[in-house]
């Protein structure tokens, strides 16, 4: 990773990571994923080649803000998430124009033009093919999928069925107890990366 997109994500996180509320409540979707410490897992992330850089495509399956898709888009080739909130959602344009603003007064990366957020139910067929045709990419095209550790469960059923083999379905907010998901294999030797993120690929 060169200089220049380091020093931007590194803003990205700080940008975002500050806007936490808390974690019960009715503001309990702050409970969001700590950039700095995904960006602590970036360089073993691409080095194993679970991101492959201007390649992979990514799919939050909980994105909130958008601030992972945001995050992950100065990464991959697509950059897609769904929320089933549409009032939190709806956070991400002010954010983004926000956080552009900043990053060219500190003379760094804009956003890249590849996200695409999308509202509903992240396990709806209809919804996915919506999602394929908006952005020429499937659910058996994705080759990272994302959730915070909300509905982890149910999302790793559903890419049980429907995903490519091979792809890999991160989950924030594992530490010492690492759930088994059917068709899914844990990838031991770089799980929990940061003491919080587990990395499982689809057999």
């Amino acid at each position: 990773m060169d200089q220049a997109l380091r020093q931007t994500l590194t803003l990205v996180a700080r940008f975002y990571d500050r806007r936490k509320v808390g974690a019960v409540g009715p503001l309990g979707f702050r409970r969001s994923t700590d950039l700095k410490r995904l960006l602590a897992c970036l360089d073993r992330l691409i080095d194993e080649e679970i991101i492959r850089p201007n390649k992979s495509a990514f799919l939050d399956l909980g994105c909130a803000d958008g601030r992972v898709n945001l995050f992950f888009s100065y990464l991959v080739r697509l950059s897609v998430g769904i929320e089933i909130d549409q009032w939190t959602m709806d956070e991400y344009d002010p954010l983004r124009r926000e956080l552009q603003d900043r990053v060219v007064q500190e003379d760094l990366l804009p956003p890249p033009s590849n996200t695409f957020l999308f509202h509903g139910d992240s396990t709806d067929q209809d919804l996915h093919q919506t999602i394929a045709r908006k952005t020429g990419t499937g659910i058996q095209s994705f080759d990272l999928f994302y959730t915070y550790l909300v509905m982890h469960e149910e999302f790793a059923a559903m890419l049980a069925n429907r995903a490519r083999s091979g792809a890999v379905f991160m989950v924030y907010g594992l530490n010492r107890i690492m759930p088994e998901y059917p068709g899914f294999r844990l990838l031991r030797h770089l799980s929990p990366m940061e003491g919080i993120l587990a990395l499982y690929r689809k057999e």
